[in-house]
């Protein structure tokens, strides 16, 4: 896999969010091979400072051996379950410790996807 190829198959089936696809013209995709801490890397090994820092990795950086220990953990117990009229001993304890965390009157958590969702 090369930067170039990847971008040629990405522009065959993707339409990326939040993005005009036009600009894609002129503006090429970058291809993301790897990453760690605050750093990404394309296929040929240029290095770029992810100043978008997607969710989490604006405070822990990708690839936070911590978080991905965990994640493997979870993973071989129960990987999703939707809330939707089930729960799961993660997500309450997780809700306890981040009520925990905030003043008192917010006793409840709501988990959304996106802001929208949140508001």
């Amino acid at each position: 896999m090369n930067n170039l190829e990847l971008k040629k198959r990405d522009l065959e089936v993707l339409w990326h969010p939040c993005t005009q696809m036009k600009d894609h013209e002129t503006l090429p995709l970058i291809p993301i091979k790897k990453a760690h801490g605050v750093y990404l890397e394309d296929f040929e090994g240029n290095s770029y400072i992810d100043a978008v820092s997607s969710w989490w990795v604006n405070l822990f950086g990708h690839t936070n051996s911590y978080i991905n220990e965990k994640i493997k953990e979870q993973l071989d117990t129960l990987e999703h379950v939707i809330l939707a009229g089930f729960t799961h001993e993660q997500v309450v304890r997780l809700s306890e410790r981040l009520v925990g965390l905030t003043p008192e009157g917010l006793e409840k958590c709501f988990y959304a996807d996106n802001g929208s969702s949140a508001v």
